[in-house]
């Protein structure tokens, strides 16, 4: 087994070695853009296909136009440390679907959706760019090749722990708990990671392109109004709670506001 283990420690050693230029840090991710982006393309195209997109109606308008801004304040940061032609693979979308789920997603490479039902917690321009933010974010940090890589560890692990498990009885029990401890002692928590990181960038791009982090906290506060209060424990959660984003947005207001004055931005819309 601790042969395996090492195998696969120099093995994620050697490939886990995008860094993301938001934090410095090193990324599990084991898919190259020129892999990743022409599947995610093609998946995007068709839901676009078999789903209501909405065209031509100010709110459709408003989420190109909100797209369009934090897409160019996020290559503006880029380049001005030490990422010009960052975003050269990315062929950035941004569409608005008729459907009553409150939720937005972005695919890799950077095509993104918005349903209906998440405008009234929006609210307005801002709120969309505050939930604009947060997925051009998770685009921008390679979230979704991570999270298939991720995938790809929990896999191996499992196949591992049955190679290395020669007793049947123990090796019943560990495939019965290496499920539920790898997704809430690894999983979960790494999908939580994400969506913190993708809620402190978001912030400051949003800030770059001159929309105020302020009003970030706001929109959490709407979305818990709307749920009733009512979550899952954050622990059993692919997402932080509400209470602890609208904790850590306040909090990183004020810094997204000091990055945003490097560009020249001292007022927001």
């Amino acid at each position: 087994m601790k042969k395996i283990i090492l195998v696969f420690a120099i093995f994620f050693g050697i490939t886990a070695c995008k860094t993301n230029p938001f934090t410095g840090k090193k990324t599990l991710n084991f898919y190259p853009n020129s892999q990743i982006f022409p599947m995610a393309f093609a998946q995007y195209d068709q839901f676009l296909n078999e789903n209501n997109v909405v065209e031509s109606t100010s709110e459709a308008q408003m989420i190109t136009k909100v797209g369009q801004r934090i897409s160019s304040a996020a290559e503006r940061w880029l380049t001005a440390n030490g990422y010009p032609g960052y975003l050269k693979d990315y062929k950035w979308e941004y569409k608005l679907v008729k459907d009553e789920t409150v939720n937005a997603w972005c695919m890799p490479g950077g095509k993104i959706v918005f349903y209906t039902g998440i405008m009234p917690i929006c609210d307005g321009e801002t709120g969309v760019a505050v939930v604009m933010g947060h997925e051009v974010a998770h685009a921008l940090a390679d979230h979704g090749a991570q999270r298939m890589s991720a995938g790809m560890v929990q896999q191996l692990g499992a196949v591992a722990g049955n190679v290395a498990i020669k007793d049947p009885q123990k090796r019943n029990i560990f495939n019965q708990s290496y499920g539920i401890v790898s997704s809430v002692g690894g999983m979960l928590p790494f999908s939580r990671s994400h969506e913190t990181e993708a809620d402190r960038i978001g912030l400051q791009i949003m800030a770059i392109a001159g929309y105020n982090p302020d009003e970030a906290a706001d929109l959490w506060r709407r979305m818990k109004a709307k749920s009733g209060g009512q979550a899952s424990p954050e622990f059993m959660s692919t997402h932080p709670s509400n209470d602890t984003r609208i904790s850590n947005l306040t909090q990183w207001a004020p810094l997204a506001k000091q990055e945003a004055a490097k560009f020249g931005v001292t007022s927001f819309r």
